[in-house]
C-alpha cells in the first residue's frame, strides 16, 4: 500500500518538473506579425490635382469717340467657354477646421465676338461697321482656402488673386477694312467656396464655383483714326469646376517592432 503512494508521488513530482522546465524553454514559433493601426485621416498635407469645367463672362466695353454729337458707344460681350488646368497646395487641420494656401493655372476656351453695325455718329466717313472679338485663353490664381470637416467631408470658403491674359480683336469694315489684335495680361480678385470628399486617405473629389473681377483696361486700337480713340472694357467672370486631388502622406517615423 505505501509502496504505491510512494511511485504515485514520485510520478506526480517527475512530470510536474517536466512541464516546468519546457515551460523554461525557448519559443520556436516565430513572433507575431506586426499589423500597423489603421490611419486616422486628416486634411493635412500637400496635395496637387487638376479640374475642368465652364466658365462664362462679362466684358463690359465703351468706346469713346470724338464726335460731339456721340461721346461712345457699348459693345458689351459676354465670353463663354471650357476652363481646366492643374492646381497644388497645402492644407493644416487644426481640430474640425481647415486652412491652406492653393495656387492653380486654367487654359481656357472662353470667346465672344458682337458687332456694333454701322452706327450714326461712330465715324463721320462712312459709318462702317465695328466688330469686337474677346478671348480668355489662359487664367491663374493664387487663394487662401478656410473650411470645416466632417470627417471626409470638407466644406471650404475661398479667395485671393486672381489672373488672366485677355485678347481682344478689333476689326473695321468699309471703307477701311482694317484689323488690330492687342492682348493684355490682367490681375483681379476672386472669391467663392465648395466642398470635397476624400474617397480614401489620399485621394479626394471636389465641386467648386468661383466669381472673379479682372477690372478696367484701355485699350487704343486704330490710334491713326482721331475719331476712335479708346476702347474701355471692364471684365468679370464665374465658374464652375470639379476636379480631383491625391494628398501625400505627411512624414512620420516608422513603427516600432519588438524583437523575439
Amino acid at each position: 500500500m505505501y509502496h504505491k503512494f510512494f511511485l504515485a508521488t514520485v510520478s506526480a513530482v517527475a512530470l510536474s518538473g517536466s512541464a516546468a522546465i519546457a515551460a523554461d524553454l525557448p519559443s520556436r514559433q516565430p513572433p507575431p506579425v506586426y499589423l500597423p493601426p489603421v490611419p486616422i485621416f486628416t486634411w493635412t498635407g500637400v496635395y496637387l490635382g487638376g479640374q475642368i469645367g465652364y466658365a462664362w463672362g462679362r466684358d463690359k466695353t465703351n468706346f469713346t469717340t470724338l464726335d460731339p454729337d456721340r461721346t461712345f458707344f457699348p459693345a458689351n460681350t459676354s465670353p463663354q467657354g471650357v476652363i481646366g488646368g492643374a492646381h497644388i497646395g497645402y492644407n493644416l487641420q487644426i481640430s474640425q477646421w481647415v486652412i491652406g494656401l492653393e495656387g492653380s493655372v486654367d487654359g481656357a476656351s472662353m470667346s465672344k465676338s458682337v458687332s456694333l453695325g454701322g452706327q450714326p455718329g461712330f465715324l463721320h466717313l462712312g459709318h462702317p461697321p465695328l466688330t469686337v472679338d474677346t478671348r480668355a485663353e489662359i487664367q491663374g490664381s493664387i487663394r487662401a482656402r478656410a473650411g470645416i470637416a466632417f470627417d471626409r467631408i470638407l466644406l471650404y470658403a475661398t479667395g485671393g488673386a486672381a489672373f488672366t491674359g485677355i485678347k481682344n480683336n478689333y476689326w473695321l469694315g468699309a471703307p477701311f477694312f482694317l484689323s488690330e489684335n492687342i492682348s493684355k495680361t490682367r490681375a483681379g480678385w476672386t472669391v467663392g467656396g465648395g466642398f470635397e470628399y476624400a474617397v480614401t486617405n489620399n485621394w479626394s473629389v471636389r465641386a467648386e464655383y468661383r466669381y472673379s473681377d479682372f477690372g478696367h483696361f484701355t485699350d487704343f486700337p486704330f490710334v491713326t483714326l482721331a475719331s476712335l480713340p479708346a476702347a474701355r472694357h471692364h471684365l468679370s467672370e464665374s465658374q464652375v469646376q470639379v476636379g480631383f486631388s491625391y494628398k501625400f502622406d505627411s512624414w512620420a517615423p516608422g513603427p516600432v517592432v519588438a524583437k523575439y
